[in-house]
């Protein structure tokens, strides 16, 4: 399988955005960056010329991974599209849906009235952006679906709704977000595979080995 998939460019997002409510206080999640990194590591060492936009984590950079740090869901975007052309999109990043309409540039005092009405807008869709853009689509886009429940449901759902290839999607009621391991559903238009829990680089490795196999 080594250099199986040399000449290609596949750009990953890994990690959590965190938009900034002041200084000081953001709205984030648990994402660990594990399984985006395991990924981008594991097409690397299949040949791929991989860039990693990744957002804040505690992971070392991917050896032989080009890797562009930012901090919010629009810095995320802009490094994506910078990044362009790819041959494949993968947008493992658990990015922000939310921000906050007018981040503060001093730290906010308590004031439970303003914080129990703190106004949000909607952060840009990243996978959908880059699945539904036309030319210069990646040829194979992937998202991730991290649910809590009915996940095989809400991910055939995603698939359709966000018009990527393949969903990737994960259980994330129990330790996965911080976890070593995880156990994914591939969903594509050929139908639904169960993927054992393992390692978060086992993880990494198959999907590597099933985007070689789709030759794009």
């Amino acid at each position: 399988m080594a250099d199986t998939l040399k000449g290609r460019h596949v750009l990953v997002t890994a990690g959590p955005t965190r938009e900034p409510i002041d200084p000081v206080r953001f709205i984030s999640n648990h994402s660990s960056g594990r399984q985006g990194y395991a990924i981008a590591a594991a097409c690397a060492a299949l040949g791929a010329r991989v860039t990693l936009v990744a957002g804040p984590t505690a992971l070392p950079d991917p050896d032989a991974v080009e890797t562009i740090h930012i901090e919010t869901a629009r810095d995320m975007l802009a490094a994506v599209e910078t990044s362009l052309p790819a041959d494949v999109f993968i947008a493992v990043a658990a990015v922000a849906d939310w921000r906050p309409a007018e981040p503060s540039d001093r730290k906010l005092k308590l004031d439970k009235a303003r914080f129990s009405s703190l106004p949000l807008v909607e952060n840009p869709d990243i996978l959908k952006t880059i699945a539904q853009m036309g030319d210069g689509r990646p040829g194979l886009v992937i998202g991730f679906a991290a649910e809590t429940h009915d996940v095989e449901t809400l991910a055939v759902a995603k698939r359709k709704r966000k018009g990527c290839d393949w969903i990737v999607a994960n259980d994330v009621s129990g330790d996965v977000m911080g976890g070593a391991e995880n156990a994914v559903l591939l969903v594509t238009a050929d139908g639904v595979e169960s993927w054992d829990r393992a390692e978060k680089s086992e993880i990494g490795r198959r999907l590597a080995a099933r985007i070689a196999e789709a030759r794009v």
